[in-house]
């Protein structure tokens, strides 16, 4: 939208560099031209300009009286085309590598950060092993053990019939078909690791600007690296986002990536090698010794694999780019080598073995419940040990926001590995289920299944009391707005109404905190509950009270059917989603959305979570700002919305301190603080925004009572420096009608902040308090920059 007042008429060149929030924008509705020109970039993220103003870097003098406005459009990097999709079935990976960042901030704790990561790293890694172990529970026990030894199974589905153990072909003896069915879970690994390498090549690629690759000193608790900064080196200080190496991850993504892949294989040989040595115990013989030998090896590389999770973290202190050693290269390699031997072992022919019940080792799901929860306690542990030198009431959950989320990120998995379980299961059950013999999954995730009812009733009670509270919020808020507006004298109740609502529906965000909290509070007891009562009774719910009182007897069994059901309906419509939005490009971009949030964050847990798009967006924007005010020496200011505002912080982070001088932050409808700065303290909390605001020339934010997102970044004057804040706009722009507004103004909460005078105004009070540009000299060094195109120079 076109500025509401003039711009600046002095100073010299100046150029504006605007990026979007969540959902993208066009660059014609950024730039208010139909005429826009990509300058630099590709289809992926590109920075684009009107027709009119190509000539920038060539004629800067022309430019004296208007800033040149450039548009960053990156919403291809997060929904681009429909294979996005499929990242819906990454969700609890990257919400637990969301909780690596999620850590308090400490000083003078490297042990205890670095603690703190492995445990991140120890949780990530039971998520891929809960995955693999979900597709071994449909592939190898419910479909190749159970259903194949279950004649009304097998007629019922004609392409399970060569697996038959009634009709006694070659594939019908159990350790052929579990080696067979073995191809499933090892072929959905491959994919995981396929996706991750790819993503890597393409987002952990993007390299910082030049000269950043000198060492720094830094407190040594703010990092979890153990290699320490060259003594010889400059000494600038930098926070966390700031460090050259902090977006690019190309070296831990690496290392990680080898870790779950060799873990997700092994996982699928411990399954098959437990089966085989179960039927061969006391048995002798070259057999015997060979499934004792693979045990061991299977146990040595898992051995390997936790020694490489927990080893090494992330490296930022300077761009790493060293290769990993040959015995993390090779470590996938090996796995899938002893998955190779397993399966030939257990194809190895057995007389008279047959399949009954559930396979053996159907146990490891309670094992890896009892090892998350374990893990998430040991977390809680050390985050409120980080958080007790200095805590901000701001925070969220007093420090505990990473424990929380990793919680969730493990009943997600849960979730999604029990649903597809079940749903299996009540599908091949089905026929099978008029005979004698019933399929079904473990025990314990029916158990796992029955508590869902139990917490989403138990998420009623905080819904309702936030609804309630709402209510009176707008009640309580009446009054003030009618101050705002001065419509004291002629009040409209019906506006004022609507007005009070809006601020009132805004303040929920802040409640977000107690929500995770209660459900993450609630998942670990009823989680730690369904693995006793699994245990304790080794029936499901609705057998395990049948001799109880006839009332807990029928709710035993209600909240069985009722969970088994929601279970299945939940992933029935997670695959509808995901199938609408594999064909539906309007689908995908709200999926996107949801991504523009998660995967800011570098792959610092999980290698197999969606790729960070800020490893891309802001080395893109950096390079960007530095080519602009080496070849003008012109002013800058770049413009974030939403989540745009975050990209655009980071990037003025990484900036060196001359370029740093020359450019201005405007920020709207800006989560800095009330999202970012709440649930990653340690990066974006107070210390850090104020010291952003001290490093840089000038900043300032917008914001509106009546944004749900953005929010005041809570940076106060000092220094001689004014407050970041600017005063809360009003929204609407206007009460009633009036002749500037005949019609009535509508409620934009957090959308079209530049239709708002008081945008232009701040930018152009930013813009007239950075310094003059520089004079321009022209020069051949902007293929140095390491940008192209014409905006480069």
């Amino acid at each position: 939208m076109s500025p509401a007042t003039p711009a600046p008429q002095s100073g010299g060149a100046a150029l504006e560099l605007l990026v979007h929030g969540v959902g993208g924008a066009t660059p014609e509705s950024m730039l208010d031209d139909p005429r826009t020109v990509r300058v630099t970039g590709d289809r992926t993220a590109a920075v684009y300009r009107r027709g009119e103003d190509l000539d920038a870097e060539e004629h800067p003098e022309r430019y004296a009286a208007r800033p040149v406005p450039e548009a960053y459009c990156w919403s291809n990097l997060t929904s681009g085309d429909g294979a996005r999709a499929l990242w819906l079935l990454l969700l609890p990976f990257m919400v637990a590598n969301l909780a690596h960042w999620m850590r308090p901030p400490a000083q003078g704790r490297p042990g205890l950060v670095r603690l703190y990561g492995v445990l991140v790293r120890l949780v990530a890694l039971t998520l891929t092993v809960l995955l693999t172990a979900a597709a071994c529970e449909v592939a190898l026990d419910l479909t190749a053990w159970q259903c194949a030894a279950t004649t009304a199974c097998t007629d019922a589905y004609s392409w399970l019939g060569f697996l038959s153990a009634d009709r006694g072909g070659w594939w019908s003896v159990p350790g052929r078909r579990l080696a067979l069915a073995a191809l499933v879970p090892t072929a959905l690994v491959g994919l995981l690791w396929y996706l991750s390498n790819r993503t890597w090549s393409a987002y952990e690629a993007q390299r910082p600007p030049t000269g950043y690759d000198a060492p720094v000193v830094e407190p040594q608790a703010d990092t979890e690296a153990a290699d320490a900064a060259d003594p010889a080196g400059p000494v600038e200080l930098r926070p966390a986002l700031g460090r050259p190496g902090f977006w690019y991850g190309r070296r831990l993504v690496a290392r990680l990536r080898a870790a779950h892949t060799a873990a997700g294989f092994l996982t699928v040989a411990a399954a098959l090698v437990t089966a085989t040595t179960r039927h061969d115990a006391g048995a002798h013989g070259l057999r015997t010794v060979l499934g004792w030998v693979l045990q061991a090896a299977v146990a040595v590389l898992a051995v390997v694999v936790l020694w490489v999770v927990c080893r090494r973290g992330r490296s930022e202190r300077r761009l790493d780019l060293r290769v990993e050693r040959a015995l993390v290269s090779w470590l996938p390699a090996a796995s899938l080598a002893v998955l190779a031997l397993t399966a030939v072992h257990a194809g190895w022919s057995r007389p008279g073995w047959t399949s009954s019940g559930t396979l053996p080792g159907d146990a490891v799901f309670g094992a890896l419940t009892l090892v998350q929860g374990g893990l998430v306690v040991g977390l809680g542990v050390v985050a409120l040990l980080l958080q007790r030198p200095r805590r901000d009431p701001r925070t969220a959950l007093r420090g505990l926001g990473g424990p929380a989320v990793a919680m969730l990120a493990c009943a997600l998995g849960g979730v999604m590995s029990g649903g597809v379980a079940q749903r299996v299961a009540d599908w091949l059950d089905g026929p099978a289920g008029r005979g004698s013999a019933r399929i079904g999954p473990p025990v314990l995730l029916s158990w796992q299944a029955s508590v869902i009812p139990v917490l989403l009733l138990l998420l009623l009670v905080p819904a309702a009391l936030l609804a309630v509270r709402t209510v009176l919020d707008a009640r309580r808020l009446r009054a003030a707005v009618e101050a705002d507006y001065d419509a004291a004298d002629e009040p409209d109740p019906v506006r004022t109404g609507q007005i009070a609502a809006g601020r009132a529906r805004a303040s929920l965000t802040d409640s977000a905190p107690v929500l995770v909290g209660v459900v993450s509070g609630a998942t670990l007891l009823l989680g730690a509950a369904s693995v006793a009562g699994a245990w304790a009774s080794g029936n499901v719910p609705g057998r395990a009270f049948d001799g109880a009182h006839p009332a807990i007897a029928s709710l035993a069994s209600v909240t069985q059917a009722l969970g088994s059901w929601m279970i299945g309906f939940g992933f029935l419509l997670f695959v509808t989603w995901g199938r609408r939005a594999y064909r539906d490009a309007s689908a995908r971009r709200t999926i996107g959305i949801l991504w523009d949030v998660g995967t800011f964050w570098p792959r610092a847990a999980h290698p197999f979570a969606p790729p960070c798009y800020a490893e891309r967006a802001v080395p893109d924007l950096t390079w960007r700002m530095s080519s602009w005010t080496r070849s003008t020496g012109g002013r800058l200011v770049i413009s974030g919305h939403s989540q745009g505002s975050v990209l655009a912080a980071a990037a003025v982070w990484q900036l060196q301190p001359a370029t740093r001088s020359r450019v201005a932050l405007l920020t709207y409808g800006s989560p800095l603080e009330r999202l970012y700065g709440r649930w990653f303290p340690a990066y974006f909390g107070p210390e850090a925004l104020r010291g952003l605001n001290r490093t840089m020339h000038c900043w300032s934010n917008l914001y509106r009572s009546t944004d749900p997102i953005g929010g005041p970044v809570r940076v106060p004057a000092e220094d001689g420096r004014p407050a970041v804040d600017a005063a809360v706009l009003l929204d609407p722009v206007a009460y009633g009608r009036t002749r500037e507004h005949p019609l009535p103004e509508p409620i934009l909460a957090h959308s079209d902040y530049q239709a708002d005078p008081a945008f232009a105004r701040c930018r152009s009070a930013l813009l007239d308090r950075l310094p003059p540009a520089l004079p321009h000299q022209r020069t051949d060094t902007v293929a140095d920059q390491g940008s192209s195109g014409r905006s480069s120079g």
